[in-house]
């Protein structure tokens, strides 16, 4: 049976892995375009967006259940659907010239 709720340790749990994924997240999609602005490189580009999408997932997927009160699921779908767009761009980003 799915569960809609979450008690409050693992809703805690939720909120503190989810800032630890948006501190460094944003700091290699900072250091990844920084990166990119030094060499002008499109890999590095693509490389800073994947990391960004992948971020924002994180964010996303994290706060739509607190914020806007969505399903704990439909938060967590938020979440991989964002992952596996930022990881296909950051596959893409290692073929890139």
């Amino acid at each position: 049976m799915p569960h809609t709720t979450a008690s409050a340790s693992i809703a805690t749990g939720i909120v503190v892995v989810k800032t630890g994924i948006l501190v460094l997240g944003g700091l290699i999609t900072y250091f990844s375009l920084k990166a990119y602005r030094n060499t002008g490189t499109r890999a590095l580009r693509a490389l800073a967006v994947g990391f960004g999408i992948i971020t924002l997932g994180a964010l996303l997927g994290g706060t739509m259940d607190f914020i806007l009160g969505v399903s704990l699921a439909t938060g967590i779908l938020i979440d991989a659907a964002l992952t596996f767009v930022g990881f296909a761009v950051i596959t893409y980003s290692l073929y890139a010239d």
